[in-house]
């Protein structure tokens, strides 16, 4: 009997995703949870063989709820649910070792399938977003630049991105404008979004 928790925020997907995998003689769902950070507790106390995780969750999306998950209970592989194939989801997913990603107008019977193949040790990605990682360029930017992006996109300011990476003030700024410049973009916001995106920062 593979054991497996849901984690989807919209209810009604959830009531239906339980109810799909119930249909399964070999499928018991034993904890449903609607916000990532809620995804932890609800393992260990139930200890299932797998989770299965909406990739947009509020209170941490589900690669962040994938990533403290596979420090607290390594023995519950992850497969992530998505709408939509970004590159650097993929990426992020596979440092949290994440088992498997779906789309999620996948087929029931691929899903269930899917499930079946993590349990016992396997890994799965949908063809489509092995396509759409395979077709990211290489990445354009330093790695300085990529350090400067990443501190700006947590809302740090050019001052407090200068003092955590012992630069000046002017160097951080060229950074960020080289690192503009590289990725074509319209401003810092855009670029972070651009590198976010395409799975570089």
């Amino acid at each position: 009997m593979v054991r497996v928790l849901v984690a989807e925020d919209v209810r009604m997907l959830r009531a239906a995703l339980v109810r799909l995998l119930e249909l399964e003689a070999d499928i018991e769902v034993v904890a449903e949870v609607e916000r990532g950070d809620a995804v932890v507790a609800a393992a260990m106390a139930h200890r299932p063989d797998v989770a299965v995780l909406d990739i947009e969750l509020p209170g941490g999306d589900g690669l962040e709820a994938a990533a403290r998950l596979a420090e607290s209970l390594p023995s519950c592989r992850v497969l992530i649910l998505t709408g939509m194939g970004r590159p650097g989801n993929l990426r992020r997913g596979i440092a949290a070792g994440v088992a498997g990603f779906m789309l999620k107008d996948s087929r029931p019977d691929e899903l269930v399938s899917a499930i079946r193949s993590v349990a016992q040790g396997g890994r799965v990605l949908d063809p489509h977003l092995a396509y759409a990682a395979l077709d990211v360029a290489d990445c354009p930017l330093t790695t300085r630049e990529v350090d400067v992006l990443r501190l700006t996109a947590t809302g740090a300011t050019p001052r407090e991105v200068a003092a955590t990476l012992h630069l000046t003030y002017g160097t951080v700024r060229n950074y960020l404008a080289s690192a503009v410049d590289r990725l074509g973009a319209r401003s810092r916001m855009d670029a972070i979004h651009i590198a976010h995106e395409a799975g570089w920062l």
